[in-house]
């Protein structure tokens, strides 16, 4: 892997993620090295680790499966009949797919991404869901996060599956969720957060990035910014397990993290899955 240094400007660590996701949106995971996704293993793996169930797995779209996400948001949120939802970061599809019967008739999901493969690659499975479970009430936009192509107060439910992580501007990203949610409405969120300060030669390194770690916020200012975007009962949910199992299954990511880190160091001391929950007073 290189270890080619990212320029930390905004408009480039954005084209960099995008360039990136864009990348694995082409190719899927089939057709990358060993058939891994970008977080180690299979996608199906890589999935049921973070707390997908193999059964609903089995049940979407060819390809909408990435294996790019840490935790299970849909399941997090326990969605109701009848509710809009939106999917930050929704790449090929995965939790929109899985929300769309959930929500049923009544309800809609949104997924909004910025890169144009991915959403290339979730719509082109719109047609399979539509099919498969008789339901018309997905759709794909494209968006930044920290700009959502999303009216204001329109929104029940927001999620985000390993992404917010990936924005140079975060506070901006938490204000955005604030400003498109009703009254009442609430967060349900799987990113990956700091323990600590990474070292600078980990912070600078193009996978980590792209990997969702260099870009990954300390836990208490994931906390202040969902306060300060306006939002209440900010809580976080500390899951290890995501983390120690990529070290364990000697993710091509986490391996090279780890050369970097001070001796006797591990990954896990520094990174940390973490599901997010907040509510719109």
């Amino acid at each position: 892997m290189s270890t080619d240094r990212v320029d930390r400007s905004e408009d480039i660590t954005r084209e960099t993620v995008r360039e990136g996701y864009g990348r694995i949106a082409r190719e899927g995971v089939a057709e990358r090295t060993e058939g891994r996704s970008c977080c180690g293993g299979s996608a199906e793996k890589t999935s049921i680790a973070v707390g997908y169930e193999k059964t609903e797995l089995e049940g979407l779209p060819d390809g909408a499966n990435l294996g790019l996400g840490c935790g299970n948001p849909a399941a997090l949120a326990a969605l109701a009949e009848g509710e809009v939802v939106l999917d930050l970061g929704s790449g090929g599809g995965l939790d929109v797919f899985l929300a769309g019967p959930r929500v049923g008739a009544r309800g809609r999901v949104i997924g909004v991404d910025m890169t144009t493969d991915m959403l290339d690659r979730a719509r082109r499975n719109t047609k399979s869901y539509r099919e498969t479970t008789g339901l018309d009430n997905v759709e794909f936009r494209l968006g930044e996060i920290e700009h959502l192509p999303v009216a204001d107060a329109s929104v029940d439910v927001v999620i985000s599956n390993c992404v917010i992580n990936l924005s140079p501007n975060k506070p901006q990203v938490w204000r955005e969720i604030a400003r498109v949610l009703r009254k009442g409405g609430r967060v349900a969120v799987s990113d990956l957060a700091l323990r600590r300060p990474l070292p600078p030669a980990v912070v600078g390194m193009v996978e980590a990035l792209c990997g969702c770690v260099a870009g990954a916020a300390l836990l208490d200012e994931t906390v202040r910014m969902a306060q300060e975007a306006g939002l209440d009962d900010v809580n976080l949910d500390e899951k290890s397990g995501y983390v120690e199992a990529m070290s364990e299954w000697e993710d091509p990511l986490y391996r090279e993290i780890a050369k970097h880190l001070p001796q006797g160091a591990h990954a896990g001391d520094y990174v940390v899955s973490v599901n997010v929950s907040a509510r719109k007073p």
